[in-house]
């Protein structure tokens, strides 16, 4: 049984066999949660023949469909049922592209004679013959957010339009997938239980496909516990699934669990690939483990699998955040030398840990490799850039002018910069006394519509009625209040400077 075959339980608990439709028994044991228990057999409905004005209408409008008389059918259109459409892609199912042209035709000439029974019908063909994305993009066109019983009258549909449409167990799974894809996991876990309900368990790329959507929206207690179901049903993990599984325990912080995985791998004749690899090795940067972490690079080679950038970016971010530099830079010659080319991320994890360490002219050095190289620069490369020259030293005039400069060539080459930015720049322009400059930075902050921090705006604010720009710090305010960018809190600090200001000026006339 390959990877892809969508099961129906056997009647035997210790094994699944793929089935058709065709065979499914009237009373068949699966294995749920743990137990053996009953699987409802699939229901059979059929629908009336055609009579009358129904059965000259379905004739008729099959030969206009066979000979892709689209104008014969305009002329029908009007006259279109649910019922007439049911019967029409029954003539037409064994013609997966036919059927949907009729259906995409229905769909701008009567959409009112679709029903959840007709959309059903038109996944059972498309899924029947693999045309999974199309089947996915229907369901996705009516799908009702927000809707408690839409996917149960759905799948409701589907299944008593199963037996009618002679179809395959790939349209649950599809199903399944599609509102995985969707990150709608409510809907996904639903269809899951339903589908084991009636025997039927999803294939290992959709669990994969929602243990995937899981992981991204930063549910991985969830994604573990899916895995356990997955093996108490006997859907056998393929690689993607274990190196999903590793990054979730590494993601809770539960390195020892994906070793273990790991290790477990070969035991079920499942072979590590490069993403294995990384995964574990981006959990032991992330302990601080850096030696574990290059003894299991240095061991790729053993297994036939090679490091690529993304080993190299975990191993080279692993030395940068330990500060250790000069590992770090041996590894980023080791992985040119092997023919792995750095990325923006390899050069931005590099320029970023040299300017932590107030070294901007080895940063410099590297931004003007990346240009060399064609290496795009993000919005983290100049953001790391100018850090370099915040943290350099003693933060002097000049330095806070080519950060700027920085900032303006940033702007140039399309990259937006975010409040980290502009924070950066104003804390350099604050240091040098340049409250000009921070000025500056900071009316390109409300032209972006990014609101200023409460504590950089007080001492710009305190700066400028100091100066005796008690008008321009009022227009400041007025301006970012109009656009709704005053942070909290800031009202009061300003009341309370304001009367130290009036106090100090008073002190100074007596």
């Amino acid at each position: 049984m390959n990877n892809f075959s969508i099961r129906r339980f056997s009647t035997s608990p210790s094994s699944c066999v793929p089935t058709n439709s065709n065979s499914v028994k009237s009373s068949t044991l699966g294995i749920l949660g743990g137990r053996i228990r009953d699987v409802i057999p699939v229901p059979h409905r059929t629908i009336p023949e055609p009579r009358g004005q129904d059965l000259d209408f379905v004739n008729v409008a099959h030969s206009h469909l066979i000979h892709s008389d689209w104008e014969k059918l305009n002329a029908l259109s009007t006259h279109l049922t649910p019922f007439r459409v049911k019967h029409m892609l029954l003539k037409v199912q064994k013609d997966y592209v036919l059927s949907l042209e009729f259906f995409n035709w229905i769909k701008t000439q009567n959409p009112c004679s679709l029903t959840l029974d007709t959309y059903s019908m038109i996944m059972h063909i498309l899924t029947k013959y693999r045309k999974f994305k199309s089947a996915e993009s229907i369901l996705r066109s009516i799908y009702v957010p927000g809707s408690i019983d839409f996917p149960s009258k759905l799948f409701e549909a589907t299944l008593y339009s199963y037996r009618l449409c002679d179809s395959s167990p790939r349209v649950f799974d599809m199903l399944f997938k599609c509102y995985a894809h969707m990150k709608k996991f409510r809907n996904a876990t639903d269809t899951f239980c339903q589908m084991k309900n009636y025997g039927f368990l999803p294939t290992v790329e959709s669990c994969n496909a929602y243990l995937s959507s899981l992981l991204d929206s930063d549910r991985s207690d969830i994604a573990l516990a899916f895995y356990r179901e997955m093996k108490r049903h006997r859907i056998s993990p393929n690689v993607f699934s274990f190196n999903m599984v590793m990054s979730a325990y590494g993601k809770l912080g539960k390195l020892e669990k994906g070793i273990e995985v790991f290790r477990g791998m070969e035991k079920m004749g499942v072979g590590h690939n490069v993403a294995s690899y990384n995964t574990l090795i981006a959990g032991y940067c992330n302990k601080g483990l850096l030696e574990l972490a290059l003894k299991l690079k240095n061991s790729m080679g053993k297994n036939e699998v090679h490091p690529n950038v993304v080993t190299f970016n975990a191993l080279i971010c692993g030395f940068c955040k330990e500060g250790k530099l000069h590992e770090a830079n041996k590894l980023f010659s080791e992985m040119k030398a092997v023919n792995v080319s750095p990325n923006t991320v390899t050069y931005n994890t590099l320029i970023n840990g040299y300017s932590q360490m107030g070294n901007s002219e080895v940063g410099g050095s590297l931004y003007e490799e990346m240009a060399r190289n064609e290496v795009k620069a993000d919005v983290l490369t100049y953001n790391a850039l100018i850090l370099g020259l915040c943290k350099e030293g003693q933060c002097v005039r000049r330095n806070s002018d080519r950060a700027f400069q920085l900032y303006k060539i940033m702007v140039r080459s399309g990259c937006h910069p975010n409040e980290h930015t502009f924070r950066m720049l104003i804390s350099t322009f604050c240091k040098n006394e340049d409250f000009d400059g921070a000025l500056l930075v900071l009316e390109e902050m409300i032209e972006r519509a990014i609101p200023p921090d409460l504590s950089i705006l007080s001492e710009i604010y305190d700066r400028l009625c100091l100066c005796g720009k008690d008008e321009l710090a009022m227009k400041l305010c007025s301006k970012m209040e109009a656009r709704c960018l005053m942070p909290e809190g800031f009202d009061k600090m300003r009341t309370s400077a304001q009367d130290q200001i009036n106090e100090n000026k008073v002190i100074e006339k007596l």
